[in-house]
């Protein structure tokens, strides 16, 4: 059984940082890109940014560039975004994906095969 489980939402200041972690289990993990997206109250899900089995290619929404950084460690199944620079339109549920895709495309089209629970980020103003 295939489980992806987010960490590392919470309450922070505008300006302030957080770091997101989903740990995989249940898949062989460097055979997935992966990536996360968020979803705010009353919005639509959005792509937030993915990454490439290897680490070596990223992708993000215009939205975060510059700002988040997602990053994987295959060893430890993981994968993280570190979001700096916070604002208060970042606030939103944000799920870890895996895509067994080898390329992105399905990621950025809102596709995947699996997808976690979520962990609530709110930044307040």
């Amino acid at each position: 059984q295939v489980q992806l489980v987010e960490s590392g939402g919470g309450l922070v200041q505008a300006g302030g940082s957080l770091r997101l972690t989903c740990t995989a289990s249940g898949l062989t993990f460097r055979n997935y890109v992966m990536g996360w997206f968020r979803q705010a109250p009353g919005k639509e899900r959005a792509f937030v940014a993915g990454i490439n089995w290897s680490g070596d290619v990223t992708y993000y929404a215009d939205s975060v560039k510059g700002r988040f950084t997602i990053s994987r460690d295959n060893a430890k199944k993981t994968v993280f975004l570190q979001m700096n620079s916070l604002k208060p339109d970042d606030t939103a549920v944000y799920y870890c994906a895996a895509d067994s895709s080898v390329v992105m495309a399905r990621l950025v089209r809102n596709e995947y095969d699996y997808r976690g629970q979520g962990t609530q980020v709110t930044v307040s103003s």
